[in-house]
């Protein structure tokens, strides 16, 4: 049997990626199988999932419509605050920062990750309870400020948590960026501010695009920081998918919710890409 080159190509492609195939089928899509026959079942008198085929659970959607609302407000939020304070920041350190100070500059935005979310969640917790911040306040004048549990709590939290997730991808995008067109937009006359905003806005787009994709998709599925910052009090999609499973042990709504979940995120992706393609032209755009 002779083996052709397309053929040889065609096995180190299936090498390549097969592990990574299987390993997606077998811990995303064969779950996510199952969640969407949950989200069709009913609950079983003792919890959990009892064997039906109906609707009933997506009619019940709107029960839980304070999570939604929570989420579908500030997790569009947090990621707008993100790249408001991203952008800047992103920008000095691709067109401004020395060279030779840039790597050390990058390596404290990426510093944080290195320790773990709860950790510096629970540091939030004491700077914005009654010991922290609150405190003083009072010792100046200002009293009886509330912080804690409060949905700006979380919106700090989610803007602190997923800041540096929205820096790198518009720092790479920035990083990237042809600096013979600014000279060229200089020479011609054009103002910084018009070299900013017909230059390296559009050119950074696919960046901006990448973060705040990334940053919304992950908020959807928030539960640590509304949990903790939040006290209860601010409901995430992940916070009601949480009491659904372990202590209602509804798994049937709770399965139903999740899959809107993740049609809501397959929208914001789609979203995202059609407008990143019609902004960046013929560019690679890469959102995932």
């Amino acid at each position: 049997m002779v083996i052709t080159q397309e053929f040889r190509k065609k096995l180190v492609t299936l090498a390549l990626i097969g592990p990574a195939g299987l390993w997606l089928f077998v811990f995303l899509v064969l779950p996510f199988i199952a969640i969407l026959v949950f989200a069709f079942g009913k609950r079983a008198p003792e919890g959990g999932y009892q064997a039906a085929f109906t609707i009933e659970q997506f009619a019940n959607l709107g029960s839980r419509a304070a999570a939604f609302v929570n989420t579908l407000m500030l997790a569009p939020a947090g990621a707008i605050a993100c790249l408001l304070i991203a952008y800047p920041v992103a920008y000095y350190l691709a067109v401004k920062a020395h060279p030779r100070h840039r790597l050390l500059l990058v390596s404290l935005v990426v510093v944080p990750f290195w320790t773990s979310l709860l950790v510096r969640t629970y540091a939030w917790m004491y700077l914005l309870g009654a010991r922290g911040i609150p405190h003083l306040l009072e010792l100046i004048g200002i009293e009886n400020v509330r912080l804690i549990n409060t949905p700006g709590a979380v919106l700090l939290g989610i803007v602190y948590g997923y800041l540096p997730l929205m820096i790198m991808p518009i720092y790479v995008s920035l990083e990237k960026l042809d600096r013979r067109l600014l000279e060229a937009s200089a020479d011609l006359g054009a103002r910084p501010v018009s070299t900013f905003f017909g230059i390296t806005v559009p050119l950074s787009l696919p960046g901006v695009m990448t973060g705040m994709a990334l940053v919304t998709i992950l908020l959807l599925g928030e539960y640590l920081i509304p949990q903790l910052l939040g006290g209860g009090k601010v409901f995430f999609i992940g916070n009601a998918l949480v009491d659904l499973f372990l202590q209602s042990r509804n798994w049937p709504f709770g399965s139903a919710i999740a899959v809107t979940l993740v049609a809501v995120v397959v929208v914001v992706l789609m979203v995202a890409m059609r407008i990143a393609w019609r902004f960046a032209g013929t560019r690679q755009v890469d959102l995932v």
